[in-house]
This record gives C-alpha cells, sequence and structure tokens, in this order.
C-alpha cells in the first residue's frame, strides 16, 4: 500500500490555534524570502498555503480592504497587469491547460479570509480532478511548496531578464 502525505495541510485540517490580527497584513510586514514571491507598490504575491494545484498563486492587497470597489484607483488599475505578468509566469513555470481567476467576497461569498481582498490564480490540468478531490477530500500535489516557490522564483527572474513588450 502507497501513503500520499501533505504534511502542511494539518493546520487547515485540524484547525488549532487561530492568530490575532490579519495573516495578510502580518505576512506583507514580515514576510520574507521564501514567502512572498513578488512586491509590486499595491500588491504581494505568495503560493497558496493551501493550495488546489501546484503553483496556486495568491494576489494580495497591500491595503486591508475586503473590496475591490475599497482599493485605492491605483491599486485596482495595477491588478490587471500584475495578473496578465503571472499569468505568463505560470504558463513558463507550469505549462497548465486552463487556468482559474477567483475573487470571493465576504464570508457569504466563499472567502476564507473575508476582510482582506486577495485574488486566486489556479493553473489547471486536462484530468486533474479525481476521486481524491471529489470523494476523498484531499488533494495530491507532486511538488512540494517549497519547490514551487523556487521554481517560480526562477522563472520570474528569466521573465525580467527578457525586454518588456507593449503587452506588459
Amino acid at each position: 500500500m502507497e501513503y500520499l502525505c501533505s504534511p502542511w495541510r494539518g493546520k487547515y485540517v485540524i484547525g488549532g490555534e487561530r492568530e490575532e490580527g490579519c495573516v495578510f497584513c502580518r505576512l506583507a510586514d514580515e514576510g520574507g524570502e521564501g514567502e512572498i514571491l513578488l512586491r509590486t507598490d499595491h500588491w504581494y504575491v505568495t503560493l497558496n498555503a493551501f493550495p488546489y494545484t501546484n503553483g496556486h498563486l495568491l494576489l494580495v492587497a497591500r491595503e486591508h480592504a475586503a473590496w475591490l470597489c475599497q482599493l485605492s484607483r491605483e491599486a485596482r488599475a495595477e491588478l490587471g497587469p500584475l495578473l496578465a505578468r503571472l499569468e505568463r509566469l505560470l504558463q513558463s513555470a507550469y505549462g497548465p491547460d486552463g487556468m482559474n481567476i477567483g475573487v470571493n467576497f465576504g464570508a457569504a461569498g466563499g472567502a476564507g479570509i473575508p476582510g482582506h481582498l486577495h485574488v486566486h490564480l489556479v493553473p489547471r490540468w486536462v484530468g486533474d480532478t479525481n476521486f481524491m478531490s471529489a470523494i476523498g477530500n484531499t488533494r495530491v500535489l507532486p511538488e512540494a511548496l517549497n519547490d514551487s516557490f523556487t521554481r517560480l522564483r526562477r522563472c520570474l527572474e528569466a521573465m525580467d531578464r527578457e525586454p518588456e513588450t507593449d503587452r506588459e
């Protein structure tokens, strides 16, 4: 019999003590190498700690706001180009067949952290769902989070060395 281990999901499954304050604000202030993939003027990018697939990114607003309409005009303007850049990054790093972009507003809208706006960018592959997710309530990821971070960081650095195009 083979075993599938994903120890980083233990905190999510078991629950446990919750830290005070906003996890996204804390990460913006304290996140270091290995946690923050990219910082811009109004957003930062990190890997989802409880991903659906490898490369599942979170774009987190630096402003503590629950709704898109509450963000500054500058933060909203930066979102589109940042999503396009990260789409290219995921294509380069993983070659997915498709992607999902998701924003959940408020607890009723499905937001796990309803007080701080964040955007999910999830690479997808044909056939990436199976019985483990459907009936086993378990996701199987072939790559550890720190390996995903390293892969994405290398691809991002390579992209940054490329000349800018009109589409950026």
